[in-house]
């Protein structure tokens, strides 16, 4: 089974807020409306359906260059 966040912040038209990490403790970079939302760890953790998991947090947006 892989380790899974839940993701705060950000675009409220995100796909999912639970979302697969690998390794657990990295950026997570998600890609959305032709760029990417960056979300950083924190020391937080939150219960969900899918059991207690780590908080990352939204913290930047960047565009895919054409």
């Amino acid at each position: 089974m892989s380790a899974k966040a839940f993701l705060e912040g950000g675009p409220d038209d995100l796909h999912t807020r639970i979302v697969p990490i690998t390794p657990p403790g990295v950026e997570l970079k998600i890609p959305h409306r032709g760029g990417y939302e960056h979300f950083k760890t924190t020391p937080r953790h939150t219960d969900t359906a899918e059991g207690r998991l780590p908080v990352y947090e939204w913290f930047e947006r960047t565009e895919i260059a054409e």
